[in-house]
């Protein structure tokens, strides 16, 4: 399985916010988040970093 688990950094804490992630999608002023179960979630941030080995998938709000 390639899909990986999306984190929110907050207060140099994670927070998971999706598991699952197939697709990261720029959209506007955030990005769309979209599941291998086809849930979509949009959140106001960026990319802060990837770990690929981890399958983690780290995001700021912006």
């Amino acid at each position: 399985m390639c899909e990986a688990n999306a984190y929110l950094i907050e207060d140099e804490e994670e927070k998971l916010i999706m598991e699952a992630v197939d697709t990261v999608e720029p959209e506007g002023d955030g990005l769309r988040l979209i599941s291998i179960f086809g849930d979509q979630k949009f959140i106001k941030a960026h990319i802060h970093a990837l770990s690929l080995v981890d399958h983690k998938v780290f995001l700021k709000e912006t």
